[in-house]
């Protein structure tokens, strides 16, 4: 009796220490999640920190300029979104598309290209343009805000600012400005069914119609009559026309001739209302236009936009010479001395390129206002006709202007540093100001010219140096935190899902904190407190303090754990040499698919090698390891390979409706392979993934329904697209029914069988239709093949199962007794190649149909089947959600897969969080500040995928979990247990 009461009261014991161990993980657990998704979240802000802080400073006196201005009033036409070859190259008869603007090159002015920087959206296009700087990348997430004036511009200085044009550009710069007269249409006139020239025609009707009421109104007339005015015309249609229906469409390049006739008819108009010959012309743009049909990365179609400048102060053309300063490159990397391609027929006339910026000094000089204070642009003098003493005025203007920005910047760090280092160069400025007063006296205005712009340089790269001044102390504490955060990651694994955690807690039952945890801590708050003692006395920002304070208490979290460290260190040194092999072989095969990941992100074809080779690989283990004769290796291997070809396609997607709608024939026949597979298959080996045995399901129709679905979506692709493409709308009956199929079809799963292929298959059908009315092209057929390689995925994990069972479950059960995990086993090494896997699959979602990393990337047609009047938001959130499904169906499949493996599925989340930092690491090292802005962007985009990957691989993880939480895995075990 006695023996039994001390039996029962011991497993009892060992009963409430589980729980009380899996309370403690399911608490740690939740926290270690919060802080990942916290941590990447800041670390993730970082690069604008690091790499692009706001060039914003306040507190610079004007520098009024030293000459005469050499004209009245100046009118800025921007043709949003206008490539520079779409405007000066001939059409396919050799006609030029822009006639007048073109006889203005050769007879009246000057013209080049204006070399944009990324992100080469509308507002930073417009805000280099109009204010002389460039806005950080972030500020692509205020594309479209209607933001109050936060910096100054060439409209701030001037008398007055006539503008009509878009209610997203506009109001940037007017709505604030107390001497403005502006207007704009509704944004329901941005319709992307129609052709949208009748935009740019609005602005000029409001412009014309503006001059004829100062016929009557004899206020408006003088106020017209006034010198220092500025009329901004901002023309659309190009960029609504581009994307609708691409650059290369008769409908945009229609467009370049409408700008054209506008320009003419503007010019026409102010020379007959002030026959003064006191105004000059500037025509441009803010960025390009990508052959998708999209803009913001740094592809020279994007960056490269015309530049057209004539009128009063401009000079006029002149024949080619060459150029002294071959070295010079502009933001966009392209050279100064680019040759002219000879489709564009302008090889005898000079080209004058300028980078965008360089457009607000342009303006400013030739109105002969102070420049805008934030400005960095040069000012282009092969565009300016002035005397020589002007010119040098000019130039030293421009110079000041930007010198000024250095001292403030200079003076602010130094007044917030407790060690400051001055930019030396310029060390001496005031000398050098001197020095150019005294040449001016003396009338040497081309070495004063010359000595002002070699100021001008120092001014500017003075700014670059205070503009990177604490990167080695960001990017030093940044570094250490990914290296805590993986640390700790790793130890937080090892001792929560391995034998070692019911060992480790045994210990902890024994070992209560010592002192020594305790003074570890008190180490970290004593160090962290100085370190912010030190920011709050330099007054850095609040971001500063987050970074360090990251960093600080993730190392003193992983000092704290010395005990865990020390017992595993001593675990290990007992272990056979063999362990050491099995661990340095599973980290280099980690270490060469990450590098691999790496890779892919620039080069997508190596995943055409990658699942050649791996379609080879499933085909001979299947082969082996399938006790009898199947079509299930070639299968698999034929799926691999199907998908291996889509990585070699373009990353441009061209439209292809027919193919969409062949693609959900395709989608319906494997549901019904998959469903016949379910239902059909016989034998134990199928146990664990088909559903023949379960009881029948609550909704029998449900696989007829949802197949119904994907076919009523291909017929909705054919019939809205045909009939948009033909009638320039979207009916509202196919609106209302596309939003109704896209979301009863993705409810669907969650009244499925809950097997595990029954749901899957479900999943798969439910998304399908939402995929389909957001597909163009061969992405449609791309879903089905990555389906293809899931299943695969499935079936070799089946097979690894089946043929391991008796030595799975013997270690599993062995120490059952102590086992503390929540849904599942401990975890082994070979275990590892799930979260690899996955990972492998997660990137392929991501680059198997394009370059998600680039902006341009985002093919806004997908939307049109839902809405065409243009809604930023709105259709930014359907092609995000677009981009996601593929990475929904591969979550549920990793899901699935960790149910059929009996693992923690947290597990393997954290080892993904901890592959993807190591592959977030080497993006960080990879992100560049020289080169083109091309790879600069990239570069930045890719270090910011995987800092986010974090943050949404969580949310599509509980996403996901609404689907896959009941899947029922068929146990193969019980038969098992009872045979051993």
């Amino acid at each position: 009796m006695a023996d039994g009461r001390d039996a029962a009261e011991g497993s009892n014991a060992r009963a409430s220490t589980r729980r009380r161990r899996r309370t403690w993980l399911k608490r740690k657990e939740k926290w270690l999640v919060s802080l990942g998704v916290v941590l990447h979240a800041v670390y993730m802000l970082s690069i604008f920190d690091i790499y692009f802080k706001s060039p914003i400073v306040h507190g610079m006196d004007l520098v009024r300029p030293r000459f005469s201005a050499p004209a009245k009033r100046l009118v800025l036409l921007v043709a949003d979104g206008l490539r520079a070859d779409k405007f000066f190259e001939s059409d396919s008869d050799g006609n030029f598309r822009a006639p007048f603007l073109r006889s203005v090159m050769r007879e009246k002015g000057r013209w080049g290209v204006s070399h944009a920087r990324p992100p080469t959206e509308s507002r930073p296009g417009h805000v280099a343009i109009i204010a002389g700087f460039y806005e950080d990348p972030s500020a692509v997430t205020k594309g479209w805000k209607a933001n109050p004036v936060e910096f100054d511009s060439v409209f701030n200085r001037s008398r007055h600012t006539f503008s009509y044009g878009s209610p997203d550009i506009v109001p940037i710069f007017c709505a604030a400005l107390p001497h403005t007269t502006w207007n704009s249409y509704p944004h329901e006139f941005e319709d992307f069914a129609t052709d949208a020239s009748f935009l740019d025609e609005w602005s000029f009707d409001q412009f014309q119609s503006l001059l004829n009421r100062s016929k009557e109104d004899q206020k408006l007339k003088e106020l017209l009559l006034q010198d220092n005015l500025v009329v901004f015309l901002h023309l659309l249609g190009c960029d609504s026309n581009g994307h609708a229906h691409r650059p290369f469409s008769s409908i945009y390049l229609n467009n370049v001739a409408v700008v054209d006739s506008i320009a003419e008819r503007v010019y026409n108009l102010l020379e007959d209302y002030y026959k003064d010959n006191r105004t000059a012309y500037v025509f441009t743009a803010d960025h390009g236009m990508h052959d998708k049909g999209s803009h913001g990365d740094g592809h020279p179609s994007n960056t490269d936009t015309p530049l057209v400048v004539w009128g009063a102060g401009v000079k006029h053309p002149k024949p080619v010479s060459n150029h002294s300063d071959c070295s010079f490159r502009f933001v966009d990397d392209h050279m100064h001395d680019a040759p002219t391609p000879k489709e564009w027929g302008l090889h005898g006339v000079e080209r004058v390129d300028v980078n965008q910026a360089d457009i607000a000094p342009l303006m400013s000089t030739l109105l002969g206002l102070p420049g805008p204070v934030n400005s960095v642009g040069s000012l282009p003098l092969d565009y300016i006709d002035m005397t020589k003493e002007d010119e040098v005025e000019a130039v030293v203007a421009n110079s000041k202007q930007i010198l000024n920005q250095f001292l403030r910047k200079s003076q602010t760090k130094e007044a917030n540093s407790l060690y400051f280092k001055p930019f030396k160069p310029l060390a001496d400025y005031s000398s050098l100001l001197d020095q150019i007063e005294d040449l001016i006296s003396n009338g040497d205005y081309e070495t004063a010219r010359k000595l002002s712009e070699d100021l001008r340089d120092l001014a500017l790269k003075g700014l670059h140096y205070f503009q990177t001044y604490d990167w080695l102390m960001l990017m030093t504490v940044i570094i250490l935190g990914y290296i805590g955060w993986m640390t700790y990651i790793l130890l937080h694994v090892l001792q929560s899902y391995t034998p070692l955690a019911g060992y480790m807690f045994r210990k902890e039952q024994t070992d209560h904190p010592t002192d020594n945890t305790r003074k570890v801590q008190l180490c970290g708050c004593l160090f962290l407190g100085l370190l912010s003692i030190v920011l709050f006395m330099e007054r850095s920002p609040p971001l500063y303090h987050a970074y360090t304070s990251m960093t600080v208490f993730l190392w003193t979290q992983i000092f704290s754990e010395y005990r865990f460290i020390k017992a595993l260190w001593k675990e290990l040194h007992g272990r056979r040499i063999n362990y050491f092999v099995k661990i340095l072989a599973t980290g280099a095969f980690s270490v060469f698919i990450l590098e691999f990941l790496v890779n892919s992100f620039t080069e997508r074809k190596l995943y055409t090698w990658c699942f050649l080779v791996s379609g080879v690989v499933s085909f001979l283990y299947l082969l082996k390891s399938i006790p009898r004769r199947s079509g299930i290796p070639i299968f698999a291997c034929a799926a691999c390979w199907f998908l291996s070809v889509f990585t070699l396609m373009p990353a441009e997607i061209p439209d292809n409706n027919r193919l969409v709608i062949w693609s959900g024939v395709m989608i319906i026949m494997i549901g019904v392979a998959a469903r016949l597979l379910d239902l059909r298959t016989e034998g134990k080996y199928w146990l664990s993934i088909c559903n023949h045995d379960k009881k029948k399901p609550k909704f029998p129709m449900l696989f007829q329904l949802q197949a119904l679905l994907v076919g009523l979506s291909s017929i909705m692709v054919s019939i809205s697209t045909s009939h948009r493409t033909e009638k320039q709308e979207l009916l509202a009956v196919h609106q209302i029914i596309n939003w109704s199929i896209a979301g009863f079809s993705m409810i669907l799963p969650l009244f499925s069988a809950n097997g595990l292929l029954s749901r899957l298959t479900s999943i798969f059908l439910g998304f399908a239709p939402t995929f389909l009315l957001l597909s163009i092209g061969y992405e449609a057929v791309f879903y089905g093949a990555l389906s293809l390689v899931l299943i695969s995925w499935i079936l070799v994990e089946n097979t690894l199962i089946y043929s391991s069972k008796v030595k799975r479950l013997s270690s599993s059960f062995s120490d059952m007794e102590d086992n503390v995990i929540l849904d599942g086993r401990y975890l082994q090494l070979s275990d590892v190649r799930i979260p690899l896997i996955f990972m492998v699959l997660f990137n392929v979602a991501f680059f198997g149909t394009g370059n998600f990393a680039s902006i341009a990337s985002f093919e806004i047609s997908s939307v049109y089947r839902f809405i065409t009047v243009f809604s930023p938001f709105l259709m930014a959130a359907l092609l995000i959600f677009k981009l996601f499904i593929p990475f929904l169906l591969v979550i549920c499949v990793f899901s699935a897969i960790t149910k059929l493996n009996r693992l923690p599925r947290l597990a393997c989340y954290f080892l993904v969080i901890l592959f993807s930092d190591v592959m977030t690491m080497h993006f960080f090292f990879l992100v560049r500040n020289t080169g083109s802005w091309m790879e600069i962007g990239n570069s930045i985009s890719h270090f910011g995928i995987m800092s986010a990957q974090v943050v949404f691989v969580l949310l599509l993880f509980a996403l996901t979990n609404i689907y896959t939480k009941d899947i029922d895995i068929g146990s193969v075990d019980r038969s098992s247990r009872k045979a051993m």
